[in-house]
Formats: structure tokens, C-alpha cells, sequence
């Protein structure tokens, strides 16, 4: 048996934001998916899978008992299931940022969740916002707290934009140039990050006073502006304000920026050939970047990895 695939995503902007009623835009990121597979002989990363999902299965019965009208699952089905073997066969890397744990959530629901919503359903707001809400339950799983947002792209497979957390819709965003200059990319740390310990120490700075006041004033204000220049397709504008998100990020996030990355951070803002982000909560994993020249970020961040996602 093998099940749909669902694909991994990418947060373009929003992280941390989100947390605090910023805007925010994901879109799915097809390079990568996952599916549910069983198979009677287990070894490795599959037989960890298989176990992991026995453990997940558990916090969805205690889900549907404590929360019994958000949503019911058929665990029988889903037991029988583990029990013969069945894991999440994933070529998404974990802890990087693009949703290995939105995708099993994603798969699962879309399987085993009795009165399902629906892709073919016409989604308007409070379906989405209600299919948010039990993504986020079921995701808390594997980060301690989630918004839901990582599965709700794997599910639906399509660019969502986030007016505020009661507030989502799908959204159309530009078609891609094929011969743009410009570009979004994916540059891979070499790290893996783990969620909570980063969402941990952000509530932590949330504490403060001063790093309160540049949410709002800065990091929030900067990362609204990018959403509705990206929508627009108002690449020079977008290029303007990533480059204040990244100052931003890198004067207030450092504990999410691995140490060894600093330095080729600064440097995209002092030379204007790329402008680095956090993908996800940072940490590791992937780090986000904007160019208005590929060629020229190829030649700056020679001897890393570069994935372009987008181009412009």
C-alpha cells in the first residue's frame, strides 16, 4: 500500500510573526514529499517511523477525547494499520524548515479523520480556519505548539496567505519568470534545527519590553510589507524591505542563526548581492534567501548549496 503524496512547504515570510498576528505567506514546495507506506519487513528509518506513529496515534486518542467535536479519528483503523507496518516514507529533510512533520499530519488526517474537510469543498474562511485549528492540535505532537499552518499547505497544496490567525485564505501569487535574474532560494546549514527550543527562546525574549517593541515596529511591519510587495509583484519594493527583514533578523534572532552563518549574513546586506531570512524557526535547517542577480549570489556564496525555488 502506498497513500497520496504530500508535499513539503515553504514559510516565506512569517516566522515568529505569525506567532503575534503578522502576516504571513507559505507556499507548497513540490521538490519534496511524503507518503504513507506499509510494508511488512521494517529496518532503519522506517521501522522508526512505524514506532513514531504508534506514539502519535495515542496523543490523537487523547486529542479526540479531550476535544471530541473538533475531530474524530478511525484508530482502529489507524492501529491495525501501524501494527502491519505502515510508516511515512519522506524524502522531506527533518528539521529543516520545510514541514516534514506538516506532512505526515497532512497524510494522516487525510486517511484516518472521519468527516473530513475537503480539498474539492469550496474553502472559505471559517473551513480553513477550523481545519487550521485541528492541524495545530495534531502537529503539537512533535513541537509543543504549532499553528497548524505547515499541514494545512501539505493538505490543500496550495500558496496561503495569512491575514491574521482567524484570518487565512489561498492566494494567487505572481507566476514565476522563467528567465528572471532574480530569484528565491533555499541555502542548506548542514544543521538540523529542532522547533520548540527556538519557539522557546523567542516566548522567553517576548518578556521584554524592548524586544516586544521591535516586533511590532519593525519586524512585524517590515514583514507585512513583503507579503503585500510579493502578492504584487512588486519585486524592487520586496527587494527594499527583505533587505530591513534580514538587518532585523540578524540583530535580534542570532540564537536562530547558526553561529558559522553571521558573518556570510552580513555580508549579503553590506554587498546587496543576496538577502538571508530564517526559513521556519531557525536554528539550522535551511536558510532562506532573496537575490535581484543569481549569478552574482551563486558567485558570493560559492561553496554552499544552493535550491532556487522561485524566480523573478
Amino acid at each position: 500500500m502506498k497513500g497520496p503524496l504530500f508535499y513539503s512547504k515553504i514559510l516565506l515570510f512569517g516566522e515568529y510573526g505569525i506567532i503575534k498576528d503578522s502576516k504571513g505567506l507559505s507556499i507548497p514546495y513540490n521538490f519534496y514529499n511524503g507518503a504513507l507506506k506499509i510494508e511488512e519487513e521494517l529496518s532503519g528509518v522506517a521501522k522508526q517511523s512505524n514506532k513514531e506513529l504508534a506514539n502519535f496515534s495515542t496523543h490523537l486518542e487523547k486529542l479526540q477525547k479531550e476535544q471530541s467535536k473538533l475531530v474524530q479519528f478511525d484508530l482502529d483503523a489507524l492501529n491495525a494499520d501501524i501494527a502491519q507496518g505502515m510508516y511515512f516514507d519522506s524524502s522531506i529533510p527533518q528539521g529543516y524548515g520545510v514541514g516534514s512533520s506538516g506532512a505526515l499530519v497532512a497524510a494522516i488526517y487525510d486517511k484516518y479523520a472521519f468527516n473530513k474537510i475537503t480539498v474539492l469543498e469550496n474553502l472559505e474562511k471559517q473551513k480553513l480556519t477550523t481545519l487550521k485549528g485541528i492541524f495545530a492540535e495534531m502537529e503539537s505532537f512533535f513541537h509543543g505548539k504549532s499553528s497548524g499552518l505547515d499541514p494545512l499547505n501539505s493538505y490543500l497544496s496550495l500558496p496561503i496567505l495569512i491575514n491574521s490567525k482567524e484570518n487565512i485564505e489561498p492566494a494567487g501569487i505572481p507566476s514565476q519568470a522563467q528567465n528572471g535574474k532574480g530569484a528565491v532560494f533555499l541555502l542548506d546549514s548542514g544543521i538540523v534545527g529542532e522547533t520548540a527550543p527556538m519557539v522557546n527562546i523567542f516566548m522567553e525574549n517576548m518578556k521584554q519590553e524592548s524586544f516586544k517593541k521591535v516586533m511590532k515596529d519593525k519586524f512585524i511591519t517590515s514583514t507585512n510589507a513583503c507579503v503585500d510587495n510579493f502578492l504584487s509583484g512588486d519585486f524592487k519594493s520586496l527587494y527594499t524591505n527583505v533587505k530591513e527583514l534580514s538587518h532585523v533578523v540578524l540583530d535580534n534572532f542570532k540564537p536562530m542563526i547558526p553561529k558559522q552563518f553571521h558573518q556570510l549574513w552580513q555580508n549579503g546586506i553590506d554587498t546587496n548581492a543576496y538577502y538571508l531570512k530564517l526559513c521556519g524557526s531557525g536554528g539550522g535547517g535551511y536558510i532562506l534567501g532573496f537575490t535581484e542577480d543569481l549569478e552574482k549570489a551563486k558567485k558570493a556564496l560559492e561553496g554552499h548549496k544552493l535550491e532556487v525555488v522561485y524566480t523573478f
